[in-house]
């Protein structure tokens, strides 16, 4: 069986390679660390994985990106894979945006950016508890 994956999606690609980073810092390679430039690619990402039977158990999804924003893609995520942690991290994400992603997508957490790295890691270790 293969590690879990954890999930970063974030249209800007310095955003995706500090997530990276930092995860790989504090949990070494407990996971594997996977990202997508925007919501259509996370989609297929997470439908690959499971096709290889790797299993998302994290996903970190900016709000603001093209195409489909980040609260819609929790939400889709959530109807097929409930049991995936779902954090959103953003600057601008608005009040009705979040209170739609904590009441249909089940969001563990937000963090505005830029966010503290212990902030971030707080939050991943909490969900991942939840497990």
């Amino acid at each position: 069986m293969s590690k879990p994956v954890i999930l970063c999606v974030d249209d800007e690609r310095m955003v995706l390679d500090s997530l990276r980073t930092q995860l790989a810092a504090a949990f070494g390679d407990a996971y594997i660390y996977e990202g997508a430039e925007d919501a259509d690619e996370a989609l297929d990402v997470i439908s690959e994985l499971y096709d290889d039977e790797s299993h998302v158990i994290l996903i970190i999804s900016d709000w603001l990106m093209p195409g489909i924003k980040g609260d819609e893609l929790l939400i889709r995520i959530h109807k097929e894979y409930p049991n995936i942690i779902k954090i959103m991290l953003t600057g601008q994400a608005d009040e009705v945006a979040l209170d739609r992603a904590k009441k249909q997508a089940n969001l563990h957490g937000c963090l505005s950016k830029p966010w503290l790295e212990s902030d971030l890691l707080e939050t991943i270790k909490s969900g991942l508890s939840k497990l």
